[in-house]
């Protein structure tokens, strides 16, 4: 997906929220542990409820890798179907991946040629050649880990060089050598709230990827406030405050009420920019 194609869709579906699809057995209603394949069947369920107030979806590879096969096999599955019946969402795998070039290679070829996915998230700790091997692909987008929302961010994304410069400053300025925003995103998390304003300084037309509104408590308002442009260029992500709405047997029209809410004030958010 084209950025354009990704800035038009926001437009027309009045929304940039992104639903992260971090599929837990234990907090999926019981009713679905019957079923072949509960990941799937909650995912789809999910999808179905939620597609018309999103532009994305954003499946976490840790909740799919640690059931081993079966759990890969639910999110090829989750993948194809998103594909199938929703091709305007923009699909990302939050693998937060990053090695070596020959290994990096390999990863790229995975979520680019056997999935097919739009995006994956990297982490660039190992440098400008973990990551070019991703950049290799037309319509296909690295997302850098730059400011997360974790509370360890602090530990190392905030510590200072001799020059008074942060470390993911420093991240959001020497990958841009690397790729444009055709094909670069970043990570920024909702809860640090006005770094928004120092990282549009550095990177004024890059996509944000922004998880941490919901359940971690980041604000939206904020968010949109010092981080959205003229073009909006945000995504921003909401899991467990949308898929886990409910437990019981209307978890997905829970799951769609908690979407649509979030799409509402995203909806507003882009009127008050006149987006």
């Amino acid at each position: 997906m084209t950025r354009q194609e990704l800035i038009q869709n926001i437009k027309a579906k009045r929304s940039f929220l992104c639903v992260g699809l971090d599929t837990d057995l234990k907090k999926v209603p019981q009713h679905l542990l019957s079923e072949e394949d509960p990941i799937f069947a909650f995912n789809k369920a999910i999808i179905d409820a939620t597609a018309q107030y999103c532009v994305a979806y954003k499946p976490n590879l840790a909740f799919y890798e640690a059931f081993g096969v079966k759990g890969l096999m639910a999110f090829e599955k989750t993948v194809k179907y998103i594909q199938e019946n929703y091709p305007d969402q923009f699909i990302i795998a939050d693998a937060k991946r990053g090695d070596i070039g020959n290994t990096s290679a390999m990863y790229a070829r995975t979520f680019f040629e056997e999935y097919n996915l739009d995006s994956v998230t990297v982490a660039p700790y190992m440098g400008e050649d973990s990551v070019t091997p991703f950049l290799g692909y037309d319509g296909k987008w690295v997302i850098l880990l730059a400011l997360t929302s974790n509370k360890g961010s602090h530990d190392f994304q905030l510590t200072e060089s001799t020059e008074g410069e942060k470390l993911f400053q420093q991240v959001l300025r020497k990958s841009q050598e690397w790729a444009n925003n055709e094909q670069m995103m970043y990570v920024v998390g909702a809860t640090q709230g006005k770094a928004f304003e120092e990282i549009r300084k550095l990177v004024p037309t890059h996509f944000l990827l922004v998880p941490g509104v919901g359940a971690q408590g980041g604000s939206l308002s904020e968010v949109c406030k010092y981080g959205m442009t003229d073009e909006c260029c945000l995504l921003v992500n909401s899991s467990r405050a949308i898929i886990y709405a409910d437990n019981t047997e209307n978890f997905a029209q829970a799951a769609a009420e908690a979407a649509k809410a979030v799409q509402i004030e995203m909806a507003a958010e882009l009127d008050n920019r006149g987006i």
